[in-house]
């Protein structure tokens, strides 16, 4: 068994970059005809969310992921306006990944067309990140589709290889289910820290009741957050209680679009620190809080 070792202080991110189109109609969806919404372009993708949290909050934070030719310099531009210094893979002639996100209260739908980042190879994953990083985060997206998974394996060959705690958000249930739990799991073996949600908890640990589930994940993975929505978090460390932590009143839900890539953010940015996990549970609801009264999926600049 490799010893961990930490060789720097950064955060590095690796995984989707998208262009996000975020729609919150103002009533129900009225078919064949108009319905009033607002309608808002966003930069997104779960990964570049979290480095974008990120870099709000402080954290010294690289992103690695593949954009289109097109708009790159825009994209890159955006990550060092935001504190994040960005790697990106620029293929050409494809267009940057795509995204409709139709906004209903806590619940999405979303309409999604991979782009550039089916090309992703890891490329711009270099040494040089693995010498300064305290962590690695991998958005699920990475593996579970349209990702060469043979990068995303390459990548954490490299990270377990160095002794760097990673950690990991699954993304997309739908996506994770046609993978495979069992495969994923496998993919993952050695993670630090697991973000779930609910129902992707549920599908990889084939449990139903959330405290189950944390349970069984624990075997996976030495801390997992188990994220509830407006029910707030449950954090599971080996050998300690659950610790359910509720959500501080929000002013007004807006769009929950990367709430969890601001929760995985709030939560890496503490425990990168200070290696208290409770604390940085509690962080991490606060980050939460006020992605959901935001449209989009990341901080303003």
């Amino acid at each position: 068994m490799i010893a961990r070792r930490v060789t720097g202080g950064r955060v590095v991110v690796v995984g989707d970059l998208m262009n996000d189109i975020v729609v919150v109609p103002r009533g129900p969806i009225l078919p064949d005809t108009d319905t009033e919404s607002q309608v808002r372009p966003r930069p997104g993708g779960s990964a570049a969310n979290t480095a974008a949290w990120l870099g709000s909050l402080g954290a010294p934070v690289d992103f690695v992921g593949a954009v289109g030719d097109a708009d790159a310099e825009t994209h890159a531009e955006l990550f060092r306006e935001g504190g994040v210094t960005p790697h990106l893979q620029v293929e050409p002639g494809m267009p940057t990944g795509s995204i409709v996100i139709l906004v209903r209260g806590e619940e999405r739908s979303m309409l999604t067309e991979r782009g550039a980042n089916a090309a992703f190879s890891g490329v711009t994953f270099t040494d040089d990140l693995l010498d300064t990083a305290a962590i690695v985060h991998l958005s699920g997206y990475t593996i579970v589709k349209d990702f060469g998974p043979g990068a995303a394996r390459d990548i954490l060959r490299r990270v377990r290889e160095r002794g760097i705690p990673f950690s990991v958000t699954p993304g997309s249930y739908g996506y994770l289910a046609q993978y495979g739990a069992a495969r994923f799991l496998d993919d993952i073996r050695g993670a630090e820290i697991l973000i779930p949600n609910l129902a992707e908890g549920r599908l990889l640990s084939g449990e139903d009741d959330p405290m189950a589930v944390g349970a069984a994940l624990l075997e996976h993975s030495p801390i997992v957050l188990l994220t509830r929505g407006s029910l707030g978090v449950i954090l599971f460390r080996r050998d300690q209680p659950p610790l359910e932590v509720p959500p501080p009143p929000v002013a007004k839900l807006v769009d929950p679009t990367g709430a969890g890539d601001a929760l995985a953010a709030g939560f890496l940015a503490h425990w990168v620190r200070s290696r208290d996990a409770e604390a940085a549970v509690r962080a991490a609801v606060l980050v939460a809080a006020r992605a959901v009264m935001l449209i989009g999926g990341r901080p303003p600049l």
